[in-house]
């Protein structure tokens, strides 16, 4: 008898010259022997090749005059993004193709401190430190309404679903559309509030933060406050995660974002560190996983909120201080406004390819992700992939911040030592609060 090899044509072939060639492997281990040294060198090349590709600058939106302060970004139309500088300008712009689609050069008498679109139509609101809120259209550049308030205003945000809007200044006020005054007042104590958000789950709860280093929820069908904390230092801005609606991120005047939970609302939950200057902005992805922060030390910084890792830092030689950081609906990248009167559109993922990817093109950079998340704890891998190009500032500030945090936490160690004290060693999180209020 002879035994003859016999294998189907249809498993064994291509159907089409594009298709690629069928290869035949042995998932035996003991056939590869050195699998996990072999991965191990893809992981090492993967991260300098993600090094070696990271340019995250798209574009450069110029045209301001003066710094932006505000930004906005349309929930419903990815093109589309809302800016206001600080000689009362705003402008609409278009993503795609990098230019303006409508300006007023006097939208208000003085800075413009809040943009925000209103659901389901084209218009959007905006607030500035003439006591006004204005409402525009698309294509008109006069006011369609407004609405005169008694002190500056520093913030505004829209209802998700309701024709409501809340704006910040001595007090925090919910408005109605159809109506000339407040419908609604929150006044816990007589100081400024710098920002304000509606929760975009929970419609109704929002959050405010003010001049006082308050941090504060309110309810709006109950018509009161729920909870305030008194901060260790102030801050600066506030956004919630629209995939979890009991979180809660907080830009801090001592260098961090601090994640809260609004049911135990005592304390962070998280801490993320890396910037060297006071944090300006922050904003969750549409996803809920990464938070991007602006800080006054001119850099732009993405965390990853399971790890609280800061992944990657964005800055140019030209951009001065970061005033207000948006990731797009899309999570697939991040604009930010600078003192520098630009706006930059950024990649949400440095070494991303843009255009058309092919389906081996995906398949090789998803196998490279898993690899770098695989290997990612190594020490050669880990230094490659958080190696970015930093100024010297940059990079003299951190070390300064390192050498302090290292003699705080020798000294607390040495003092917990020698005074026989019981208590355990106070952390960031700890020290983040100093009261809570009911």
């Amino acid at each position: 008898k002879v035994k003859a090899i016999s294998r189907s044509l249809e498993e064994n072939t291509r159907q089409r010259r594009s298709d690629r060639q069928i290869m035949h492997r042995n998932l035996d281990p003991i056939v590869h022997p050195f699998e996990r040294a072999k991965e191990y060198t893809r992981a090492l090349n993967a991260a300098k090749m993600h090094r070696m590709f990271a340019k995250p600058f798209v574009a450069n939106l110029d045209g301001h005059i003066d710094g932006v302060y505000c930004l906005a970004k349309h929930p419903w139309d990815l093109r589309a993004a809302i800016s206001g500088s600080g000689d009362g300008e705003i402008r609409v712009w278009d993503l795609t193709n990098h230019r303006t689609i409508w300006r007023v050069e006097k939208a208000h008498q003085s800075v413009v401190r809040g943009v925000c679109p209103m659901p389901h139509t084209r218009r959007f609101l905006s607030v500035g430190q003439d006591r006004l809120v204005k409402v525009w259209g698309p294509e008109i550049i006069s006011p369609l309404a407004t609405y005169e308030g008694q002190e500056a205003f520093n913030a505004i945000d829209h209802h998700r679903t309701d024709k409501k809007f809340v704006t910040a200044s001595s007090t925090v006020a919910l408005w109605d559309v159809n109506q000339a005054t407040p419908i609604q007042t929150f006044e816990w104590a007589k100081e400024t509030t710098t920002s304000v958000r509606f929760n975009p789950v929970e419609c109704d709860v929002l959050a405010s933060c003010g001049a006082d280093r308050s941090l504060t929820l309110y309810d709006a069908r109950a018509q009161s406050a729920l909870k305030k904390l008194t901060c260790s230092f102030k801050v600066n801005a506030l956004s919630w995660n629209p995939m979890m609606a009991y979180q809660l991120a907080a830009a801090s005047e001592d260098q961090n974002v601090y994640l809260y939970d609004i049911r135990s609302f005592k304390h962070p939950t998280s801490v993320l560190r890396g910037h060297v200057s006071a944090v300006l902005d922050v904003d969750f992805s549409p996803t809920g996983a990464e938070v991007v922060s602006g800080s006054y030390d001119c850099t732009i910084r993405i965390f990853d909120i399971p790890t609280s890792n800061c992944r990657d830092i964005y800055q140019t030689k030209r951009m001065q201080k970061v005033f207000c950081t948006k990731f797009t609906m899309d999570s697939k990248y991040l604009l930010s406004g600078s003192d520098d009167g630009n706006v930059r559109i950024w990649k949400a993922k440095a070494n991303e390819k843009l255009g058309r990817v092919s389906t081996h093109q995906q398949e090789s950079m998803q196998y490279n992700d898993q690899l770098k998340k695989r290997f990612g704890h190594m020490p050669e891998v880990r230094r490659i992939l958080h190696q970015g190009k930093l100024t010297r500032r940059i990079k003299s500030a951190t070390r300064l911040k390192n050498i302090m945090l290292d003699a705080r936490a020798r000294k607390e160690d040495n003092r917990l030592l020698f005074t026989g004290a019981k208590e355990d060693r106070r952390t960031d999180k700890d020290s983040a609060v100093m009261r809570e209020h009911q």
